[in-house]
């Protein structure tokens, strides 16, 4: 979340009165029918003003509208009711108002009151920051133009709460990791407006969501299978070594298999052509081989146009295991959670001809002369598909 979704979130949820609408042609005048300002429907009219206005009359006053917690603007509140009009406007925003140029057509305009004479509003322009501002409030985009609830909502680490828990009774045991992996993104995705674009958009960061979903999934799933467990006493210490041995046990495994699923989800919305675990020399099965096993086996495909990834989740320790896994591909590369390594390991790993993929936010854990080396997910997606881009489309198939 940026810090300009952020900051209209406290400040709508903290306010006495909020709207939101997105920003049209008309608004910014740029198809040479400016009305002047933003028009306000019927239904939100107790945002301007404490009483509906009246046909035949007009009424106005005078506000102060802070925007993006930067500058303020001496607006007028303005209600047209003489003649044929029977409209509310907000008007006079000085001539370097920034949100009337035609790129801000599709921005979403939030106004939100403090007092009679004080209000705030932000414009908010990304794709992810007008979903972040309909999830926190539950709206949909149809849901626009008009009040926001502000006390009826439900937000979304409440409604993930909800979600988590429903998944967790559908099930008497532990499922695959696939299907942890898939239930934790289904429920992510529903509990913050999400669409499956972001993973296009924005793949570290929805990787690291899911990540952290699938993680509180588990341990919802764990006080289920252990929960009786726990309320009784356990009869005897190998018993208790056996059960916790099996807890510890599948924690590890389902963390490895966690990355590789949520990992392939974005690779495949991104239409990356990949194989997991294909069999490479001497039995090695590296996690990830882009295009396919049929183009690593095949002499006659330029081995420069082969990529393979591993996923771990910390590399401290193994990133070496990587390098034996695909004889014909040179340069390798490693997906890895580990927030920072040493400068003589990153050292040692470019020396070798491996390059370390980790999600944006973690770039800066690493010694800064290094950083350079580094991709991040959406850098390593977008070398791929420009390496599958000219590939004939034979390969491009299992």
């Amino acid at each position: 979340m940026s810090e300009i979704s952020n900051s209209a979130i406290e400040k709508v949820q903290n306010s006495k009165l909020a709207f939101c609408r997105f920003i049209t042609t008309n608004d910014t005048g740029k198809n040479g029918s400016h009305q002047a300002g933003f028009y306000i429907p019927k239904c939100a009219a107790s945002l301007l003003f404490d009483t509906p206005g009246e046909k035949g009359k007009n009424k106005d006053k005078y506000v102060e509208i802070k925007w993006q917690d930067t500058f303020s603007t001496n607006s007028r509140f303005i209600y047209y009711g003489q003649g044929t009009r029977n409209e509310y406007r907000i008007t006079r925003f000085g001539k370097d108002f920034p949100f009337f140029e035609e790129d801000n057509v599709g921005d979403l305009l939030i106004i939100a009151q403090y007092t009679s004479e004080n209000y705030v509003g932000y414009v908010l322009q990304s794709d992810e920051d007008i979903e972040q501002f309909f999830a926190y409030f539950n709206l949909s985009p149809t849901e626009t133009n008009q009040l926001v609830d502000i006390k009826g909502f439900e937000q979304p680490d409440e409604k993930l709460e909800r979600l988590l828990r429903a998944f967790v009774d559908k099930f008497e045991n532990f499922p695959e990791t696939m299907r942890m992996a898939c239930g934790a993104q289904e429920c992510y995705n529903e509990a913050y407006a999400t669409s499956n674009n972001r993973c296009i958009r924005d793949p570290d960061e929805i990787l690291l969501k899911w990540i952290e979903t699938e993680y509180r999934l588990f341990k919802c799933m764990e006080e289920k299978i252990y929960g009786d467990m726990l309320c009784h006493p356990i009869s005897s210490i190998d018993i208790f070594i056996q059960k916790a041995n099996e807890v510890l046990n599948r924690r590890k495994s389902r963390a490895g298999k966690s990355l590789e699923h949520h990992l392939a989800k974005i690779f495949t919305e991104n239409s990356l052509v990949f194989q997991e675990q294909v069999v490479t020399e001497e039995n090695k099965k590296p996690d990830f081989v882009f295009p396919n096993g049929k183009c690593y086996h095949d002499i006659l495909f330029p081995a420069n146009e082969l990529i393979m990834l591993g996923a771990k989740t910390t590399c401290k320790d193994r990133w070496r295991q990587i390098l034996t896994e695909a004889d014909r591909i040179a340069a390798k590369f490693l997906f890895t959670l580990q927030q920072g390594v040493s400068k003589n390991q990153l050292k040692e790993m470019v020396a070798s001809g491996l390059t370390l993929v980790v999600p944006d936010s973690y770039v800066k854990y690493f010694p800064i002369e290094y950083q350079c080396t580094i991709k991040n997910l959406r850098s390593f997606v977008q070398m791929v598909k420009e390496k599958q881009m000219h590939l004939p489309n034979h390969y491009l198939v299992l």
